[in-house]
């Protein structure tokens, strides 16, 4: 039987150094995330979201980023649910990657925002059918009675709506304004390489820290 403080695994893939990393975190990220979809992981596009109730409590889970640019980081959900009501109670909130197989993670932090009516409308528009109608049929995160009710409110708001279901009032897009990046690369011997940027008046500061 393995134990498991036993499991070990030595990192030995790539390296993270100054010299070959972007002075931008933005680019830095798109190189990453682009290797990560070139290396056909499974769900590259995967992030932990985390937020901070009015309890203090925090709290995580996977959502799926949808968009990025020099705005932030963007991902869609029912403003109705848990993160949700955590984010209009304390709009900080952290994103992490791990791309298992690259032996690499990414860190976000910063502040978030909805995204525009106009953006969420687009996005929601290019979803598939089923997706659209289970926005509406889904109260996310409240507590229902079993799964019969998700199938009936499917099939109520699809006989509704047919093939244009409009977008839910709850349900739109975050976005993450980042003024915190890290990239850890996994290294031999627990030497990984770590390199935060910092947002400091306006001007990212990269600097490396002990793994």
């Amino acid at each position: 039987m393995t134990h498991i403080a036993d499991l070990r695994k030595s990192y030995e893939r790539a390296e993270l150094s100054e010299d070959a990393s972007h002075p931008d975190p933005l680019q830095q990220f798109d190189q990453w995330l682009h290797e990560a979809i070139r290396a056909e992981l499974p769900e590259p596009n995967a992030m932990t979201l985390a937020t901070v109730g009015s309890d203090l409590r925090p709290s995580t889970r996977v959502v799926l980023i949808k968009g990025y640019d020099a705005r932030g980081i963007v991902w869609y959900t029912n403003y109705d649910s848990r993160k949700g009501r955590e984010l209009a109670g304390n709009p900080y909130a952290a994103l992490q990657f791990h791309w298992v197989e690259l032996e690499r993670v990414v860190r976000i932090e910063g502040v978030v925002e909805k995204v525009s009516a106009e953006e969420s409308d687009a996005y929601f528009a290019s979803r598939p059918l089923d997706h659209r109608i289970g926005a509406w049929a889904s109260p996310q995160s409240q507590v229902i009675e079993s799964r019969a009710v998700l199938v009936a409110n499917a099939a109520k708001y699809a006989a509704q709506f047919l093939m244009n279901p409009p977008r839910p009032p709850h349900w739109g897009g975050y976005r993450l304004k980042p003024d915190a990046w890290e990239f850890w690369q996994g290294r031999k011997s627990r030497l990984h390489d770590r390199l935060r940027y910092r947002l400091d008046n306006g001007q990212w500061v990269r600097e490396r820290l002990a793994p």
